[in-house]
């Protein structure tokens, strides 16, 4: 291989790997989206007690901030919440209503591979997705090559179900 199509396939690589990065939408076009530009005052969480234990139990290991930050408006709720793929944090928008998902959104994708979970053929599947037993009532097809950033989705559907359930009471 010559040094110059060395170069052109090291570049190419590069470019391959770079481009799942990036910011698809920033929080707050997210929740201007979501409540039509009229974003409710946001509400907290405290991560204490039985909560801090639910959410460690969801999550596979502790949370390591004191409280999650929320918007609601009614039985509808928005979240912005993260969670490691495979070593970076993933940021998702979740809007929960009436205790199922409305819809789930990759706001902030930072690793090099499993961006497919953006897209619509991927997310549709968790459209109204319920918790039972703190677990989906529905099985999630993975994406080969993205399983991390598919677990990072789940996990991240479920708490935010959960934290609904919990602050809607």
């Amino acid at each position: 291989m010559t040094r110059k199509s060395w170069a052109g396939l090291m570049l190419f690589m590069i470019c391959i790997t770079v481009s799942a990065r990036g910011v698809y939408q920033t929080n707050q076009d997210f929740l201007d989206e979501v409540f039509s530009g009229n974003i409710p005052k946001s509400q907290v969480i405290w991560m204490k007690g039985e909560v801090r234990q639910s959410v460690a139990d969801i999550l596979g290991h502790s949370y390591v901030g004191l409280r999650i930050r929320y918007w609601r408006e009614g039985q509808r709720s928005a979240w912005v919440l993260e969670e490691i793929g495979k070593t970076e944090p993933i940021t998702f928008g979740l809007v929960i209503s009436k205790n199922k998902l409305e819809k789930v959104t990759v706001l902030e994708f930072r690793e090099s591979r499993g961006s497919e979970i953006r897209y619509p053929a991927f997310t549709r599947q968790f459209n109204q997705a319920q918790l039972t037993n703190n677990e989906l009532d529905r099985h999630i097809d993975g994406i080969s090559g993205a399983t991390l950033s598919v677990k990072a989705m789940t996990v991240v559907v479920k708490l935010a179900l959960y934290l609904d359930k919990v602050t809607n009471q």
